[in-house]
């Protein structure tokens, strides 16, 4: 508090600006997809969901309690920002910073996605936060460790894995800066205390068969390497996140020397962060917040250099300047499209196209093909009207392949919108060009649920071997074989579908006609013979009442 105290009043004018400033960006620009998606988290809280930890879902809950609306799910991320503008001030020693408050601003505003997760509400946006608590705890506990430090370096640990999966990056490589810690009693009972607090999460990942890990790790597309969108594209998110700065920002890393454990920390975390997907850049695309976690040791490492070099100062500034201008025009575009000319961002128009649905359908569910970025935007629009994202072979699995959304549509009259249709009943194209078409669908019936195993890891293409398929049936009630089509879809190496086969398989007992409640049911089958190429994996699909294939195995390698 005393700390606090010491900060002076031109700072709190400064820091008044920018929360006032997040809260009307925050009331006046619609969602954008992906804060729907975590809106719809928050509608169920648990200690973890499909893509990521809870944390998200915790900030759009609590904001929900404040506000409705759109301030009801980004209430909080304001709070946080302006918190953490606080932190990284605290984290600059120099005593000339109080003559500079201008430059601190100027440079911490002029960040360009930094400045976007001042009001989006993003797993991101708790990454930034508590990276700055336990950096600046970490700052204190080299200093004088003792207890109490531990304990709470342990809490911001778990905090910053509740955020992100990426958080383990920040950890790891403070912990390679100062290799002395795993001898410090006081360092173990942090990591004791982060694991603690995270078993719920453990525990949350072990009960949905660690369906988070395996989706990022094994079973995420992925395309074939190339050099523009790949590794050119990492350096081009690294003048990204920084804009007109870049230069004078990247200069001062290299010219900063880790003369103490605090800057070899934050020197070890950024180089860290950008060799680690410098190098991923080989395997996938970086996407750009991926990287964002740098902009808070480069602020502390940036800042400090502007106070001992005059020249930097003079030009981060003026330059951070140009780029606030843009960044403001930029965020008045977010909430009034025609000031962004025909540029149309995914915060624009989302209300009415879902006003338009809902103005044709009425208050009955609507079913959304292959779209977990509708399903919950619609539903957020529309007062909470239950969606479901029906994913099929062509898609991925996401937060509606694991809840009870499905449940919630099963036997109702729904509005089904699909790209797919070719004899829609109603069509609405929005402004920035898509097109939703749409038709009714009474008694709606999807088992999407049903999972396809095969023990296999490996199967050798166009084998006349049969092959063992074990069908467990999760749901409350047998499933007549009859409204089931089974087939294989074949995928490239980067699991990208190829060519869908249909098959038959047999029981072992021919009497067989449904697939019992909560129960498995064996069948024997024969891979169907293909002369597609490259072919790198198979999985095996179900179409329940003619809808179109699932995804109900998992990927297998074939050779």
């Amino acid at each position: 508090m005393q700390m606090l105290t010491k900060i002076p009043k031109q700072f709190y004018y400064f820091l008044a600006v920018i929360f006032i400033l997040n809260l009307l960006q925050s009331s006046f620009t619609q969602l954008i997809f992906d804060e729907a998606y975590y809106w719809y988290y928050s509608q169920n809280m648990a200690w973890g969901y499909f893509d990521h930890p809870p944390m998200v879902a915790l900030l759009v809950k609590i904001s929900s309690f404040f506000f409705n609306g759109e301030l009801g799910v980004r209430f909080m991320s304001c709070i946080l920002s302006a918190v953490n503008i606080i932190l990284l001030w605290l984290m600059i020693d120099n005593p000339k910073k109080n003559d500079y408050i201008k430059h601190f601003f100027v440079l911490v505003f002029s960040m360009t996605l930094l400045n976007a997760y001042g009001f989006f509400t993003l797993p991101d946006t708790p990454l930034l936060f508590f990276t700055s608590c336990f950096l600046l705890t970490y700052k204190h506990f080299i200093k004088n460790p003792t207890w109490g430090l531990a304990i709470i370096m342990g809490v911001f640990m778990a905090a910053l894995m509740y955020s992100k999966y990426h958080a383990v990056l920040v950890i790891f490589f403070v912990l390679l800066s100062n290799l002395k810690l795993t001898t410090s009693k006081y360092a173990w009972l942090a990591v004791i205390v982060a694991l603690c607090c995270y078993v719920p999460h453990f525990y949350w990942l072990y009960e949905n068969d660690f369906v988070s890990i395996k989706y990022h790790l094994y079973e995420r597309p992925n395309g074939a390497y190339s050099f523009e969108k790949y590794t050119l594209g990492f350096f081009v998110n690294l003048v990204a996140i920084f804009g007109l700065t870049f230069p004078f920002v990247y200069k001062a890393l290299f010219k900063t020397k880790g003369n103490d454990l605090f800057n070899k920390a934050l020197i070890y975390l950024t180089y860290g962060v950008l060799i680690f997907f410098f190098v991923s850049s080989f395997n996938r695309r970086v996407q750009t917040q991926w990287i964002i976690i740098v902009c808070i040791p480069v602020i502390v490492i940036a800042f400090n250099y502007m106070l001992n070099n005059k020249q930097a100062l003079t030009w981060i500034f003026r330059l951070g300047l140009v780029n606030t201008v843009l960044i403001i025009y930029l965020r008045i575009g977010l909430a009034y499209q025609p000031l962004l000319f025909n540029f149309y961002y995914e915060s624009h128009g989302n209300k009415e196209w879902a006003k338009a649905i809902e103005d044709e359908v009425g208050d009955i569910p609507v079913v959304f093909e292959n779209s977990y970025r509708n399903a919950p935007m619609y539903a957020f629009y529309t007062n909470g009207t239950p969606t479901f994202s029906l994913n099929n072979f062509m898609y991925r699995k996401n937060q509606y392949s694991i809840n009870d959304a499905e449940e919630q549509v099963r036997g109702k009259d729904v509005a089904y919108v699909s790209k797919y249709l070719n004899n829609p009943t109603f069509t609405y194209t929005r402004e920035s060009g898509g097109l939703y078409k749409g038709k009714y669908i009474s008694n709606f019936q999807s088992y999407r649920k049903l999972d396809c195993i095969i023990e296999n890891d490996e199967v050798t293409l166009n084998t006349d071997e049969p092959l063992t398929l074990k069908v467990y049936n999760p749901y409350k009630e047998d499933i007549d074989l009859k409204k089931l089509k089974f087939a294989i879809t074949y995928m490239d190496d980067y699991k990208h579908p190829l060519e869908t086969l249909r098959i038959h398989p047999k029981t072992t007992q021919n009497t067989i006609t449904r697939l019992k409640k909560q129960d498995t049911t064996v069948f024997k089958f024969q891979l169907p013979k293909t002369k597609k190429e490259n072919i790198g994996y198979f999985r095996v699909v179900i179409s329940e009442n003619d809808l179109l294939y699932g995804l109900n195995g998992k990927p297998i390698s074939v050779k």
